[in-house]
Parts: structure tokens; C-alpha cells; sequence
């Protein structure tokens, strides 16, 4: 994912937590800020140490940057997400996420229908 999609500073991970709006499964939670200033959409990712090592860790950072670069096209442009894994996802393989994350997308109505 290139730079300019990725939400890095604290400030935007705070502005999305206080002024966004939420939505989750049991799996993941999204926050969505909407910036009227922004023609693409940037993806922040928080990923606990209470859910693993460090390689487990990692591996769900990388099926949910995949995930996302596969839903690109369907994700509404102008917002920030920041997107919180739950433990659960510790033991999904890469389609169960990208399923369980696609469902949540769907349920904050912020992917479109194909």
C-alpha cells in the first residue's frame, strides 16, 4: 500500500476514533471519518499485542492491507478507516478475513454494491 494510503500519526488515528463513526463484528472493528478535502481513501490498522506474537501480529496487518487493496474499488473514496483486530482473527486464514472484513465494510454501509 503506498504512503500517501496509509494513516500513520496519532492525531489521525484520534480524530477517527473521536469524530468518526464505528462499526464491528466480532472480528474487527472500523472507524470511518469522512474528509471532504481527500479524493482517496487512507487505511490505518491497530493490531494488540494482546492477540500474539509479533509474526501473528504481522500476518494479520498483511491479509488486511491485501484484503483492502481487493476491495479497493468498492471502498467509498474520501475517508479514513482505521481498522482494529479482535482475537479472533489470530486463527483465520486470509479468506475468513477478507470475508469477515468485507461483511463489516458492508454493515457501516461504506462499500458499494457490486
Amino acid at each position: 500500500m503506498k504512503k500517501e494510503f496509509r494513516i500513520k500519526k496519532n492525531n489521525d488515528f484520534q480524530a477517527a476514533f473521536k469524530k468518526g463513526r464505528s462499526f464491528a463484528n466480532r472480528q474487527f472493528v472500523v472507524y470511518s471519518l469522512e474528509k471532504e478535502e481527500q479524493d482517496f481513501f487512507r487505511i490505518g490498522l491497530s493490531v494488540s499485542k494482546k492477540i500474539g506474537n509479533a509474526v501473528t501480529r504481522n500476518r494479520i496487518k498483511r491479509y488486511v492491507r491485501q484484503a483492502v487493496f481487493e476491495l479497493q474499488e468498492q471502498l467509498a473514496m474520501g475517508n479514513d478507516y482505521v481498522i482494529i483486530a479482535r482475537k479472533p482473527v489470530a486463527e483465520m486464514d486470509f479468506f475468513e478475513v477478507k470475508k469477515s472484513l468485507t461483511h463489516v465494510l458492508k454493515v457501516g454501509k461504506v462499500l458499494k454494491k457490486n
